[in-house]
């Protein structure tokens, strides 16, 4: 568990480096690192891993990783940025979809023989794919717009709208993936523990990436 910590701390110190980079270089560099975030998750979501008690994907960490880089484009540059960065996302996870299953329909050569590895790791599940992206669009969208509507309503609270925004997108990202890609098979009872165990990691993801928060802020005011 010592090392999955140092991991998750690993992976919003990355997240955070692209923020510092930012300020000197441009807020592109924060939508890159969003994008990058968003298909690696995908890439790795099928390997199931344990999180303490928690069985989750390996996803967990870069795709919540990916609600601190928004909640960095939302308070450091503006709403529209924040935006612009998930619509990004989303048509960089449509082509990796597209080029996957490219990939996957190609003839390959005579000496190679990973297909079924290959098939076994990257191979397309349409209703998983869909619960993915209708999850991603929902939640990425209201984070923002919960992030955005806290800070103008209670402008020094950060961490509140930091915490709120990202549990609450989570948990509608979580719910949603969850009923779409696995509804009708599995009992309720396995839905809900599915929703409750990856929603827990989620929450405590959000609450250690406060800390980062703050620290870029001050970064950004300093200097």
């Amino acid at each position: 568990m010592i090392e999955v910590i140092i991991w998750m701390f690993m992976t919003l110190g990355i997240g955070s480096l692209s923020a510092v980079i930012a300020k000197k270089y441009g807020v592109e560099y924060i939508i890159g690192m969003f994008a990058c975030f968003t298909v690696i998750a995908n890439i790795i979501a099928s390997k199931i891993v344990v999180f303490g008690p928690f069985s989750v994907p390996a996803a967990v960490l870069a795709y919540s990783t990916t609600f601190l880089l928004t909640d960095f484009l939302s308070e450091l540059y503006s709403e529209e940025e924040a935006l612009k960065a998930v619509s990004i996302g989303f048509i960089s996870n449509i082509v990796l979809v597209v080029f996957t299953w490219i990939a996957l329909q190609w003839q390959g050569a005579s000496f190679w023989q990973g297909q079924s590895a290959f098939e076994s790791v990257f191979g397309i599940v349409p209703r998983i794919v869909f619960g993915s992206m209708i999850a991603y669009i929902v939640s990425q969208n209201l984070d923002v717009k919960i992030f955005m509507f806290l800070k103008r309503k209670y402008p020094k609270y950060l961490w509140l709208r930091n915490n709120a925004g990202t549990m609450i997108s989570q948990f509608v990202d979580t719910l949603i993936f969850i009923t779409i890609a696995f509804y009708g098979t599995n009992s309720l009872e396995v839905l809900f523990s599915l929703i409750i165990g990856q929603y827990i990691v989620k929450w405590i993801i959000a609450l250690s990436d406060t800390p980062f928060l703050y620290l870029i802020k001050y970064i950004y005011s300093k200097y």
